[in-house]
């Protein structure tokens, strides 16, 4: 049995494990970040942690219905990154016996972005894979982001 934070995007309940979850916010003031791309909104400061802003719903390719828009705090290879979902809903465990595999086709989300359908009664949760969220290009920009934001804050660059 795993745990899972459940959350809504396009109207369909999704799931990620808990484990890779740090901290959930409320939207926050975003900066842009120039030549990334459309899924990411730009950079949040969170304490003192610069890290990437990226919308879930445009990676996913589905169309936002924001009830009480949420910003889910995610480690993805290390990697620090904020994800944008329409709301939160709850935090609940799924038994493995209860997790089928992803259909290959699946309302138009890549199935390799899918670790399973969760099954609690009648309902069926989108299971997400973090870990394909992003191409190994993505995570490496990502990281660039991250350590650009980081120097943007402390005033400097390299060369100083």
């Amino acid at each position: 049995m795993s745990k899972y934070l459940v959350f809504s995007i396009a109207g369909e309940e999704c799931g990620i494990e808990l484990s890779k979850v740090s901290e959930i916010i409320r939207p926050q003031k975003t900066t842009p970040f120039p030549g990334v791309p459309k899924y990411i909104n730009g950079i949040i400061n969170l304490r003192g942690v610069v890290m990437p802003l990226m919308d879930l719903r445009k990676r996913l390719g589905v169309k936002s219905f924001p009830r009480k828009e949420r910003i889910i705090i995610v480690s993805i290879h290390n990697e620090k990154i904020g994800l944008i979902v329409d709301s939160v809903n709850e935090i609940t465990n799924i038994d493995d016996n209860n997790i089928a595999s992803p259909p290959a086709i699946f309302r138009g989300i890549k199935p390799e972005y899918l670790r399973g359908i969760g099954k609690i009664s009648e309902r069926l949760i989108i299971l997400l894979n973090l870990d394909n969220l992003l191409t190994s290009e993505e995570i490496l920009l990502i990281g660039d982001i991250s350590e650009a934001g980081q120097l943007e804050e402390k005033g400097g660059n390299e060369a100083d």
